[in-house]
């Protein structure tokens, strides 16, 4: 059965699958202007079949990841999926994770399907990456990923209602570099009025000065024998193969990188002044509601990649206690055993406490948070990797077998399909009613999703009393206080 919906820029055409209403590959911008803001869409003449994802934007291929379709530059197409056209249903926009290097709103894993089910529209969509979405090139607009996810953003409040969702309750909600574009979103003045409530998972605290920023480009364009100014004029199909050459060398550039160097992150969202004035720990104003969380072990993923599980060294685990730890003598005493101290204090760093500060800075600011941690050892990959990095996504969108992250449940169990079921719809209950279901954070409960669910104190006690203050801003040749 089809579909035909009127959106901004023309008619479009879906189909009902297994009862939802599902269009996608919707435009919600132009094609892009190279190193430019979002345009609005441009029109069309008769009736838009929306049947299949638009073409993802240039991708790295680094960490693993794919890019599964080729096509054209209309990156910028947004998906929905609904289950009552006429409804009148709370909304959850998501935004995708990738390291700011990668993402596509098209992989299996982000199916809407199971989310909608459960009494929501759903929404995602693509937005730019890697050079194109976050270089930092002077007399161009800074944080064109963030800019594309406020068009987006604006497409939803105009035409949601076509799809049977309420303008009024859209939670925008999104994983690692989703997690903290939403983070981002939250202190940026051009989202304000775009949506009601946040869900920021695993949050990544990486937010750059200009200068970093602009540096890293820099060296970038190099590998292209190109000055920054000329990236615009360059394939943008290219522009991923130099970021990846850039991040494969940066522990050459340590000392001018300082920790995104050694992490490896050659881009996040900047900190101009502009689009993003600060970062979200400074810029929270408490306005709607927040969930907020992350994983227990998020870092054994990654160590896992680098293949350096069961195999981190002493002198390894030091310098990481050094390098990203405020403590180290604390994490050292704490954590005696090599690969759990260079675990730990990785996890902490990178998401673990930039996630816990997000609630600490909503609840400054005077607005209610919701805190959860993930704990739950997934059986996947022999349970190596506990509960990993990366393993909310499956359980929240409920599919549980389709994508590279359903590879961390192995085979699904009754205990995966449980706790699926529980975080889909207290994420659902939140977007709906602004509570998830449990006590609010500044009463000192966190929710433990895990074998036996619970609702107690924040566990990571020792990691929290080494934060007491909040991340910083990565800056060049170092870091400064934000």
């Amino acid at each position: 059965m089809k579909l035909d919906v009127m959106v901004t820029g023309g008619i479009v055409r879906g189909s009902v699958e297994a009862g939802l209403a599902v269009f996608r590959g919707i435009p919600y911008a132009a094609s892009p202007v190279r190193f430019g803001a979002p345009q609005p869409v441009q029109t069309w003449d008769g009736v838009r079949e929306a049947s299949s994802f638009g073409p993802p934007p240039p991708q790295s291929t680094a960490l693993g990841a794919r890019a599964d379709a080729e096509g054209g530059e209309d990156w910028l197409s947004i998906n929905v999926w609904s289950a009552d056209l006429g409804g009148g249903l709370p909304v959850m926009v998501w935004i995708q994770g990738g390291a700011y290097v990668f993402g596509w709103s098209g992989l299996p894993e982000y199916d809407g399907g199971n989310l909608a089910r459960g009494g929501v529209v759903v929404v995602t969509f693509n937005y730019r990456v890697g050079l194109e979405g976050f270089g930092y090139v002077e007399g161009t607009p800074a944080n064109r990923g963030l800019l594309d996810q406020v068009a987006a953003l604006a497409w939803v409040q105009e035409n949601i209602r076509a799809f049977g969702g309420d303008p009024g309750r859209v939670t925008v909600f999104g994983q690692s570099a989703g997690g903290g574009s939403v983070a981002a979103l939250l202190a940026m003045p051009r989202a304000t009025g775009l949506f009601r409530r946040a869900i920021v998972q695993s949050m990544p605290g990486t937010y750059f000065t200009p200068a970093l920023a602009a540096d890293i480009t820099r060296v970038c364009a190099a590998q292209l024998g190109l000055e920054p100014g000329d990236l615009p004029t360059v394939d943008p199909h290219r522009l991923p193969a130099a970021g990846d050459a850039v991040m494969a060398v940066m522990d050459q550039y340590v000392a001018r990188w300082g920790r995104a160097a050694h992490a490896r992150v050659p881009f996040a969202p900047v900190v101009d002044g502009d689009v993003l004035p600060s970062t979200p720990w400074e810029g929270l104003t408490g306005h709607g509601e927040l969930l907020v969380g992350h994983t227990r072990h998020e870092q054994r993923l990654l160590t896992a990649l680098a293949g350096l599980l069961g195999a981190v060294t002493p002198g390894q685990a030091t310098e990481a206690a050094q390098v990203f730890g405020p403590d180290p003598r604390r994490y050292e005493e704490t954590f005696p055993d090599a690969q759990e101290l260079y675990e730990v204090v990785r996890s902490d760093w990178l998401f673990r406490m930039p996630s816990l500060k997000l609630a600490d800075a909503q609840v400054k600011a005077g607005g209610p948070a919701y805190l959860y941690e993930l704990t739950w050892p997934a059986p996947g990959m022999g349970g190596v990797l506990g509960a990993c990095h990366g393993l909310d996504v499956p359980l929240v969108f409920g599919n549980l077998t389709a994508g590279q992250p359903a590879v961390l449940l192995g085979e699904p169990t009754p205990e995966a399909h449980s706790l699926s079921e529980q975080m889909r719809t207290a994420w659902t209950a939140f977007a709906t009613t602004g509570s998830p279901g449990w006590a609010a954070y500044d009463t000192g409960s966190t929710r433990i999703f895990d074998r036996d669910p619970a609702v107690t104190a924040y566990p990571e006690t020792v990691s929290a009393e080494i934060w007491r203050n909040h991340p910083t801003v990565l800056d060049l040749e170092g870091e400064r206080t934000s």
